[in-house]
């Protein structure tokens, strides 16, 4: 979109299969459902504590290279990247166990890594009026 000049991925050398870090994308219609899911549950009495913690997710971690390559693949964007140093604190992997979430609220991540970066890259054009 031409926001930044070059996309910086922190470290290309972490212990994964291609080097970067990986992390649980979720796509944020996914992230909305799982609240509604929530307000339901409460609203409905279901819940069994006070409080209750759930994590969503997919529970599958993706690469930054992997997104990278995905968005490129997707919306036939070429991504204009450099490889910088890792961030402190960064961490090599993390991702969420949606288990609690899929059984007690019947709640499951549905979009696809591919839908996400789809809606993404037309709403920053939309936004862009291109």
């Amino acid at each position: 979109m031409g926001k930044r000049e070059v996309l910086s991925i922190f470290g290309d050398d972490y212990p994964t299969p291609d080097g970067t870090c990986q992390r649980d994308f979720i796509d944020i219609v996914d992230l909305a459902r799982a609240h509604v899911f929530a307000v339901t549950r409460m609203i409905e009495g279901k819940m069994k504590e006070d409080c209750e913690v759930f994590n969503v997710g997919t529970g599958r971690p993706l690469s930054v290279m992997e997104l990278v390559n995905a968005f490129e693949k997707v919306n036939g964007v070429k991504v204009n990247y450099r490889i910088a140093p890792r961030r402190p604190g960064d961490i090599t992997a993390i991702w969420a166990d949606p288990t609690k979430a899929n059984t007690e609220m019947g709640w499951k991540a549905t979009r696809t890594i591919e839908e996400t970066l789809k809606a993404a890259w037309a709403w920053e054009c939309h936004l862009a009026g291109k």
